[in-house]
């Protein structure tokens, strides 16, 4: 096993494998980081998580090579084909490769593997490397473009997760040399020079280059660095000084979603509090402008507001969580743990099948209906932009979904500057690592998180004496209140104060238990037209829809939508408001059934693991329009509406976000007319 000296980088010799990539800290000039990522592997999932990550090696994310061969079969140009040039192989390989090393699946690691020595072997002597020769057009593949910086940016982030698996040098020589390519080349074909892509998402890039600085120390890396952020688009400005994020069709809403860590990337560099309050800022102006309550916006594609039948693209979910974890790794902030886990536990489960082959190019908030027709979107692809289909909308999503879960696991736990560990994103998983003296631990998180508020983690110290020091980082989310540790059966007495990080450091035997209670209270918040969303823990509540399912076949193109999609009716009423209630006895007026245990695959109607019950009307004005939940009714009405009265109440279920496919996340609240207000 390799050593490395604790020195002023703090390279940290945390290895779970003897192959493995160490945790690797900043090298100054950067900013020390509060948090490192683990070697890839080192994490494995648990429970209902496993499951979703098993689905995804039988669906869809292990076999793409044969569902998709036009695409990800040999012609590929990362293959060294005459096919796809551009995005879509490296966007699959970019899920795969994670996935294969998670589960330590020898069959996938077989299929990133010709990937990957197709991208080493196809280094030219000047550093450049990937496809190099463009093609006449063909139908249904991307054969142009073959040198744009945006693919290639891709595979960076492919070959470093390679390396932090395997620890190959060839990754690092082919980096290097590809970066001095960089450093030549863009002054005078700049990022925006093929496509504006790379503009756009140009830290994915800067990051990568501040990767292999932390590995090598080369100097012209922070030159490179410079040279990048000052080609990319400037999101520091724009979430600072400018009103774009107010106004609708400003941004491509993937785009924002990979752009906005760049300032926090940039900020290792040039550690200047704006950057940070830029991101913050940007965060902010999304929510209040374009937000919607699963932790998504509206944009379909480009920004389109917080009405909650405008998309959100799948493409912006996998992305935006790729990013707050990014983000919460550089600057230990909760607020980017929290918000992964809103994206993570609502908008990702229902925007994907349950067997991982088919997903919707958008999904919506308030989503009644999904049908092939036209919508109130700001693009159109053959209206199949909402159905359930392998190909539907446009097939960046078909490539790109894969990297959402496994990512996910992968930054469920971090090495932190203290030689501890920290568990700063709850889901049931097994860590093994090394901290403080070299001391090899494994801690099993066992939860139903985020169905249930309780964490049990156990401790196992393997060396000869079973008995090792170290801190244990546990974070307080937000929305909690009154959290519990207990250690041993023992009350651990500290004050835990919600959003807050908290540091168990002490002598751990094998066997410890540490037990995390974070008690989850029904919360509710205000959007589009004061509607309202019902919140309890993590997770977001809708209503719970009966669904009908129809599979149709596609008969105009099926070289762009694929051979079939499905589309789903409401088997039972959707219209319904929320009765207002007296906002001091919010717990009095909702109640909260859990089933016994939760389900192997709890994301779907069925097996929803939790319930929310509370008293509601329907709203026989409300009906559908353009087939789609017509215009959202005004919530809280001064005096109420005396049509409201005539209407019996009723019990409204609502289950999680992420269990439903048709849903009501947006609640009118109905206020009833006097006398009869309460």
């Amino acid at each position: 096993m390799k050593t490395f000296l604790l020195i002023s980088m703090l390279t940290l010799s945390l290895l779970s494998k003897t192959n493995a990539q160490p945790c690797i800290n900043n090298r100054a000039p950067l900013k020390i980081k509060p948090n490192m990522e683990l070697p890839l592997g080192s994490i494995k999932p648990l429970g209902w998580l496993k499951q979703m990550l098993i689905s995804q090696k039988n669906g869809a994310t292990g076999q793409l090579d044969k569902l998709y061969p036009l695409v990800m079969g040999p012609r590929n140009g990362w293959l060294g084909g005459d096919g796809d040039q551009w995005e879509r192989g490296p966007y699959w390989i970019d899920g795969l490769l994670p996935l294969a090393y998670i589960l330590d699946d020898d069959a996938l690691k077989a299929k990133v593997q010709p990937w990957i020595e197709w991208a080493i072997n196809s280094q030219r002597a000047d550093g450049y490397f990937g496809p190099s020769k463009d093609y006449s057009p063909e139908k249904g593949i991307q054969r142009n473009n073959s040198q744009d910086w945006w693919p290639k940016i891709v595979m960076l982030k492919i070959l470093q997760q390679y390396y932090s698996a395997t620890a190959d040098d060839r990754i690092i020589k082919l980096m290097d040399r590809y970066f001095k390519y960089q450093l030549k080349t863009l002054p005078e074909k700049p990022l925006g020079h093929w496509s504006f892509w790379a503009e756009y998402r140009s830290a994915d890039n800067l990051q990568a280059v501040y990767w292999l600085y932390n590995i090598t120390g080369e100097q012209y890396l922070l030159t490179l660095g410079e040279l990048i952020h000052k080609q990319g688009y400037d999101f520091t400005d724009m979430f600072l000084n400018r009103d774009d994020l107010s106004r609708i069709n400003t941004i491509h809403g993937v785009n924002l979603a990979q752009g906005i860590k760049e300032p926090i990337i940039y900020y290792q560099k040039h550690p200047d509090k704006k950057y940070i309050d830029a991101v913050k800022k940007g965060l902010a102006d999304i929510k209040k402008f374009n937000g919607q309550p699963q932790g998504m916006y509206g944009a379909d594609e480009a920004l389109h507001g917080k009405n909650p039948t405008q998309g959100s693209e799948l493409c912006s979910a996998v992305e935006l969580m790729f990013s707050l974890e990014k983000m919460l790794e550089i600057t230990g902030d909760l607020q980017f743990a929290d918000h992964l886990e809103r994206i993570a536990f609502n908008a990702l489960p229902t925007q994907i099948s349950d067997d991982f082959m088919v997903r919707q190019y958008f999904q919506q908030p308030n989503q009644v209906k999904i049908s092939r027709n036209l919508h109130n979107f700001d693009i159109n692809h053959g209206e199949t932009d909402l159905v359930f289909g392998f190909l539907a909308g446009y097939p960046c999503c078909t490539s790109n979904m894969h990297q959402g879960w496994p990512k996910f696991t992968q930054n469920l736990w971090y090495a932190t500057q203290d030689m501890g560990i920290a568990a700063l994103v709850y889901s049931p998983s097994e860590v093994k690592t090394k901290v403080a003296d070299g001391i090899e631990i494994r801690i099993i998180e066992e939860t139903n998180y985020p169905f249930d508020e309780k964490i049990r983690f156990t401790i196992h110290v393997d060396n000869e004496s079973k008995i090792g020091k170290f801190p244990f980082h546990l974070k307080i989310p937000s929305w909690t209140k009154s959290a519990s540790i207990f250690i041993n059966g023992q009350s651990w007495n500290d004050l835990l104060e919600s959003n807050s990080i908290v540091v168990i450091n002490r002598t751990w035997k094998s066997g410890d238990v540490v037990e995390l209670t974070m008690p989850m209270h029904v919360e509710t918040s205000i959007w589009y037209e004061n509607a309202m969303a019902v919140e309890h823990g993590p997770l977001v509540y809708a209503l719970k829809i009966e669904e009908l399912w129809t599979k149709k076949e596609v008969t105009d193109d099926r070289f762009r939508y694929g051979d079939d999609f499905y589309e789903v009716n409401a088997g039972s009423p959707w219209n319904f408001g929320i009765i207002d209630f007296d906002k001091e006895k919010t717990q009095e007026a909702f109640s909260v059934i859990r089933k016994k245990s939760t389900p192997e695959y709890p994301w779907n109607l069925k097996e929803a693991p939790v319930e929310i019950r509370v008293k509601g009307k329907q709203i026989p004005s409300w009906t559908l329009y353009n087939n789609m939940a017509g215009p959202q009714p005004y919530s809280r009405m001064i005096y109420g509406m005396k049509s409201y009265n005539e209407q019996t109440e009723t019990e409204l279920i609502l289950i999680p976000y992420g269990c439903t496919t048709l849903r009501i996340s947006e609640f009118p609240v109905i206020t009833l007319y006097p006398p009869l207000a309460r």
